[in-house]
This record gives C-alpha cells, structure tokens and sequence, in this order.
C-alpha cells in the first residue's frame, strides 16, 4: 500500500496593518492561502478577515482554525500539526507580519521539525527587516532585544548597557514596545543614550502614515514625534 505523503507547514505572512494585502505580499500567498483548509492563528476574527480580504471567494465554513496564544498550552501544539499526517497542508498565520519572528508560531515550527515536517516560509513584510534596512545602522551585526523592562529604572539600566554593547561590538539594537507606551519609551531612549548615538523610529512601516527617521538622541530632543498606539520599531546605535 502506498504511503500517504505528508502534508506541509507554510509560514504565512500577513499585512503590518490596514492596507491592501496584494499591495505588500506577492501572488504566490495568496495562491497558497487559496489552497489550505487548515491554519494555525493568534486570532480567529482577524485570521478570518485577513483570509477573507485576500481570497475573498474562499469558503469560510470549510476553514479548520487552531487558536495559538498565551492561553495555549504547550501540550496542544503537537495535535495542531496531524493534519499534516493525513495530507493536509497547514498555515500558520501571524497577526501582524511574519510568523516565528517575535511571533508564538515559532514554537510550532520547532514541533514540525521535530517530526520530520517539511516546512516552507513565504515572503512578506518583517517590520524588523524593514525597519533595520531604512535606518542606515549597521546591518552586518544587530539585535533585535523585544521588549526592554516597564520599570523605568530598570529599563534605563538596561538602555545603557545595550549602548556599551552598542559601542563595543559595533551593533545595532533593536527594540518594540506596546503601542501606547511608545511616546515614553523614546523619552526614555534619548535622555539615556549618549547625544551623538543615532536613533532610528520607524512606525506605521508600510502603511500611508509610514515615518521613518534616524537622528541623534540629542536631534531627537529638538524634533519630538507622535507614537501613540502606532506600530513602531526602535533602533539605535553607537559608533
């Protein structure tokens, strides 16, 4: 009897925000997204719109969604994956971007793996990639850190040493906060760093609004901008 070929897990990017899916992802997604009946998402509503907006003909009733996030638990994951076993290709769906990157779908990947899935990453926008290909920073050598600690103390501490590390390693860093800290977060970034260590914000990366901009933390003082409850990326760097 033949054996049955496995199916495979395709990361699946998405938008960075409201804008045409077509404008920014390339024909091959929305191909794949045609074809799969199976997919691995953080939110049902806005993988469903997402899904919708860029296959609009899809049937949603035939849709099998797993929900992954932080009220998953670990002990679900391998069961997402057997419809895998049965032929079945699965996507995996971030919410914003690309999955595995600052993502809980890394976790998943790990697991298909492990069992000898075959699994196919698609191209779509990474705010991370964009944004460290905008700043004119050192793309030879960075880090992307995720979130710095909410304790203003703590979160200074860590921003001076992230610079001496900066300055030492000729390296970049990289870093995202909840939206509407934003506007404290880039107080925080250049009262702390050195005056003449570079500061990139890059928000709203690919949208209309779209601001991209790298000035020293003391120029950064002179021209304050608005980042409230605006997707934005925070690089610096010390030469």
């Amino acid at each position: 009897m033949k054996q049955r070929v496995p199916g495979k897990l395709y990361l699946i990017p998405t938008t960075l925000g409201e804008t045409n899916p077509l404008e920014v992802l390339p024909l091959s997604v929305k191909k794949i997204v045609e074809q799969i009946h199976y997919f691995i998402v953080e939110n049902e509503k806005s993988a469903r719109g997402f899904i919708k907006s860029i296959c609009p003909h899809k049937s949603q009733p035939r849709l099998h969604l797993f929900l992954l996030n932080k009220f998953t638990e670990a002990e679900e994951l391998p069961s997402f994956l057997e419809p895998c076993f049965e032929g079945n290709d699965i996507g995996i769906l971030s919410e914003a971007g690309c999955p595995g990157i600052a993502d809980p779908g890394a976790d998943v990947v790990r697991i298909a793996h492990d069992k000898n899935i075959q699994v196919i990453p698609l191209v779509g926008p990474s705010s991370i990639l964009l944004a460290m290909m905008a700043s004119g920073m050192n793309g030879q050598s960075f880090t992307f850190n995720g979130y710095l600690p909410i304790d203003k103390d703590a979160r200074k501490k860590e921003i001076k040493r992230l610079e001496k590390l900066s300055y030492e390693n000729k390296q970049s860093q990289l870093f995202i906060e909840t939206p509407y800290r934003n506007d404290a977060f880039l107080e925080d970034l250049i009262t702390t760093l050195s005056p003449e260590t570079r500061v990139c914000v890059a928000c709203d990366i690919t949208l209309k609004s779209e601001f991209i901009s790298t000035k020293t933390a003391k120029e950064w003082k002179k021209n304050k901008v608005s980042l409230h409850k605006r997707p934005t990326l925070f690089i610096f760097h010390k030469d």
